[in-house]
């Protein structure tokens, strides 16, 4: 590894699904197989110079808990985390205060789904605003359990799936990459010498599944296949069910040709994602920074997208779970693969070990450096997850080890997979007389792990707490906590206090 600080642009994308279970269980995403069905060119060739992880996870199946474990690196219950209406605490170390401390430039270009007043939590600079609502309008409510909430996701996505030529999520995502490239073009012209880590989240390939017709008409409708195994409502486990009945499915069925379009569209929203993956690498390379810039790649959870019959988010099965995670740095590290399984909270403590840091031990932390596995050597297969959103009446926990994967809900019956001899996990073997005693040793974990009564009684309160400021904030004047990107014009473009022969040679790359 070079002793030059790296520049580091980390892309994030929102909601991609990066395992599907189709007949050859083949990788949904290209970055692990040729199979792949979604044509993603500029992703998978910065994968075969990358080292990529094939076992990544979230630690939270939902967009705010699994961001915020991810910029902190520590479990959701850790941080208050619970569902997404839930604030960061401005206290809470991020990777952005890390590198922030030890001399980086840090920014951030879209999407991260902070809540409350503090917007910035270390980075810098935020280019946009977000797509989602900063107040706690969105807050998950225990108390009343059985109630479907109006925010709840409903199957109007999938029932309009198809083409369109501009939507709310096209609007966000083409200025998040604009600003981006606005802000390394910038760098390489204004601040070339101190090191930068720039944040590019888009929110595609999000529901709604919806995208234009250049995308769209990268697949066919016989080339896009329907899900593998969809499970009765009947016989799905409890806490599928009440998805079920979150999402508006329960005792509904959808007509295939509108599964085939959603798929269609979140297929053609992963080729959107590509071309402007294509964008900033182009970028990068055209200001000079491609060799001194680590690029890391993944997302904050996966998308069902019909498989077991469920849809978007909430669950611990692969497709909801399982994101795609690389880093690519050529020049510092060979290209590999990695079967060991890891997670994005594992980011924070790798960012800090590239940049030459060193980490606070008197700070918490759950995630663990993946820099072992980028220098070709051992580290830990171990993933922790924690899900208190929607659907959920107690906490849904995870664990993921070797083979094995155990959901623990303490009013539900457990869930065991071993995800080597059932990847489509439509085995659970939980109640199986050979497996009692991995079920027994997962049981006793979470009994070491988590205070579970405790655990319960601490998000009941945020939830209550949350419920009764939002109804109250909702009186009166509002002040809006939404990040309000500031631009001073007096200092853009051709003006009278600025010598214009100064300003065009400062504004010009590479300088005349």
């Amino acid at each position: 590894m070079t002793t030059q600080r790296p520049n580091i642009l980390f892309i994030m994308a929102d909601q991609m699904a990066d395992q599907m279970a189709d007949q050859m269980a083949a990788p949904l995403l290209p970055l692990h197989d040729s199979q792949s069905p979604i044509h993603m060119p500029n992703l998978s060739a910065l994968a075969a110079d990358a080292v990529v992880f094939d076992s990544a996870y979230c630690n939270s199946p939902l967009c705010a808990p699994s961001r915020f474990s991810l910029v902190s690196g520590q479990l959701p219950s850790r941080i208050g985390a619970y569902d997404n209406a839930a604030d960061l605490p401005a206290d809470v170390p991020t990777y952005a205060h890390y590198l922030r401390a030890q001399g980086y430039r840090t920014a951030l270009s879209g999407k991260m789904h902070f809540c409350g007043p503090d917007q910035l939590h270390g980075y810098e600079e935020r280019l946009t605003s977000d797509i989602y609502p900063a107040d706690y309008g969105w807050s998950v409510n225990w108390d009343a359990p059985d109630e479907r909430l109006s925010w709840y996701h409903n199957m109007a996505s999938v029932l309009q799936a198809g083409p369109c030529v501009r939507s709310n999520q096209l609007d966000f995502d083409e200025e998040v990459v604009f600003k981006a490239r606005q802000y390394l073009f910038d760098h390489v012209r204004n601040t070339p010498s101190q090191p930068f880590c720039l944040t590019v989240s888009m929110t595609h390939p999000h529901d709604p599944y919806t995208i234009p017709q250049k995308f769209w008409d990268l697949y066919n409708d016989e080339d896009v296949p329907l899900p593998r195994h969809t499970l009765a409502q009947d016989v799905q486990d409890p806490h599928a069910q009440r998805l079920l009945k979150v999402i508006d499915l329960w005792g509904k069925t959808m007509p295939d040709e509108a599964i085939k379009h959603a798929r269609r569209a979140y297929f053609g929203a992963c080729s959107y994602i590509d071309d402007n993956i294509g964008k900033l690498v182009e970028t990068l390379n055209e200001c000079g920074l491609g060799e001194d810039t680590i690029i890391v790649f993944s997302g904050d959870h996966g998308d069902m997208l019909g498989e077991r019959g469920l849809w978007f988010k909430m669950h611990w099965f692969e497709m909801a779970a399982r994101v795609p995670l690389l880093i690519h740095a050529p020049k510092r590290f060979s290209a590999r693969k990695v079967a060991a399984s890891v997670s994005t909270i594992d980011l924070l403590p790798t960012f800090v070990a590239l940049t030459g840091g060193q980490l606070d031990p008197t700070l918490a932390l759950d995630g663990r450096s993946l820099l072992p596995y980028l220098q070709g050597e051992a580290g830990h297969d171990e993933v922790i997850g924690e899900y208190m959103g929607e659907g959920t009446r107690t906490p849904l926990l995870m664990i993921r080890r070797g083979d094995y994967k155990f959901i623990y809900a303490s009013d539900d019956p457990c869930l065991l997979f071993n995800l080597q001899a059932d990847p489509h996990e439509l085995c659970n073997l939980a109640d199986s007389p050979e497996h009692q005693s991995v079920r027994d040793d997962f049981l006793a974990e979470v009994a070491q792990r988590w205070d579970l009564p405790a655990l319960h009684a601490q998000v009941l309160a945020s939830q209550r707490r949350r419920r009764f400021v939002a109804g109250a904030l909702s009186k009166g004047r509002l002040t809006s906590w939404d990040h309000q990107p500031m631009v001073d014009a007096s200092q853009q473009y051709m003006r009278n206090h600025i010598d214009l022969d100064d300003l065009e040679k400062r504004a010009r790359f590479p300088t005349p």
